[in-house]
């Protein structure tokens, strides 16, 4: 059972302060502690003279930053926290923050500090204004000083390899559209947020490339600056994430990029299986066996796989990963031996060893897919 976490009991003042805000900033946090008080006085300091609040919406970070929300919170009617248990994602907590807001307007910020938040004044008077209905903070206008914050020259190259892929998709042409600080106005998330992902962390790309028609759009420029506390969330399934929710967005939204990540996970068993087939050929191992050991080690890798990438927002550790590998082979086992069957068969035509493989192989494919996607997970 999913549960979130909220103040139960909300002073009249801070619940008129967030009845008349006109700007909601949502900060997604995970292990953020250090950055809480920093990141609301440069918020105080940034919208002075503005109705304001700021919901930050933690996924039970370990290192208490919940707890130091809600500390700021006590004092400060203007804050609030959401903490969510049993689940995570940038792009899922961005859209209960938002969701969470009754402002006609809703920022998107990271509480890391590396966002300029003196910025938010001028994003909020293009939309006012109707110049503009999303208004990003981008870090390729402006000149190339815009992008002193990326962290050496490969994550660099990932940056543009990301905008380049996104814009190839879009309708829209924007220099950014994976950044992580936006103001938008609040009823264009509410539009489409049943079809977000809630899953990877690419939330700017997904919430453009969802609306029905294209949007209003101003760029600003801003430096992306270091990093002051706490570690980078960055790291290669957040690459595997984007892949997969371009490509859902390719098919028109009709394949969950969730599927089309476990489609590749499968793939790369596939290639497990074939290889392990053609090592065990040259033994004295009958067919069956053979074909039995190179389900189980395609199997297992995709097991593995599957827990680091395709739900890495529900990885499983320690034990649960034990326990979560033994449903696993339960599960899949009727495809095990329905594999081996099929194989076998069309073994028994005359067809290649490896083209027999495969149609094993990809019948089970399609079973562990619906049955971990149901159970497992």
């Amino acid at each position: 059972m999913e549960l979130t976490e909220t103040r139960a009991k909300t002073p009249a003042s801070a619940r008129a302060a967030s009845a008349s805000a006109e700007l909601t900033v949502v900060a997604p946090t995970f292990n953020e502690c250090a950055n809480v008080e920093k990141l609301v006085a440069k918020l105080d300091a940034a919208l002075a003279g503005i109705a304001w609040e700021a919901v930050f919406v933690d996924d039970n970070s370990p290192d208490g930053t919940a707890e130091a929300v809600k500390a700021v919170a006590a004092r400060d009617p203007r804050i609030r926290c959401i903490r969510r248990v049993r689940r995570r994602g940038l792009a899922g907590a961005v859209v209960e923050g938002a969701l969470s807001s009754a402002a006609p307007y809703v920022a998107v910020i990271d509480a890391d500090l590396q966002h300029d938040e003196t910025l938010l004044p001028r994003m909020l008077e293009q939309l006012k204004s109707g110049a503009a209905e999303l208004v990003v903070a981008s870090r390729y206008v402006g000149g190339p000083k815009t992008i002193e914050g990326l962290d050496g020259p490969m994550r660099r190259m990932g940056s543009d390899l990301a905008n380049k892929l996104g814009r190839m998709v879009l309708r829209q042409d924007v220099s950014d559209p994976v950044s992580g600080f936006f103001m938008i106005r609040r009823e264009l998330v509410d539009r489409v947020a049943p079809s977000l992902a809630t899953e990877g962390f690419k939330i700017l790309f997904d919430i453009i490339a969802s609306q029905p028609e294209p949007l209003k759009i101003v760029e600003l420029p801003y430096v992306f600056r270091e990093r002051e506390a706490g570690g980078s969330k960055l790291d290669k399934r957040i690459v595997i994430d984007y892949l997969g929710l371009l490509l859902s967005k390719l098919s028109g939204g009709v394949i969950p990029s969730r599927a089309l990540m476990f489609g590749m996970v499968g793939a790369s068993g596939l290639v497990v299986h074939l290889t392990v087939l053609q090592l065990l050929l040259s033994t004295d191992l009958n067919f069956s066996l053979i074909q039995f050991l190179a389900a189980m080690t395609a199997m297992t890798t995709n097991y593995i796989f599957n827990n680091i990438t395709t739900y890495r927002d529900r990885r499983k550790r320690g034990l649960a990963f034990v326990v979560g590998y033994v449903k696993f082979c339960a599960l899949c086992s009727i495809s095990v031996f329905t594999s081996v069957a099929v194989a076998t068969m069309v073994r028994s035509w005359g067809v290649y060893p490896q083209i027999a493989g495969a149609s094993g192989a990809v019948l089970g494919a399609l079973w562990n897919y619906v049955t971990t996607a149901l159970a497992v997970w």
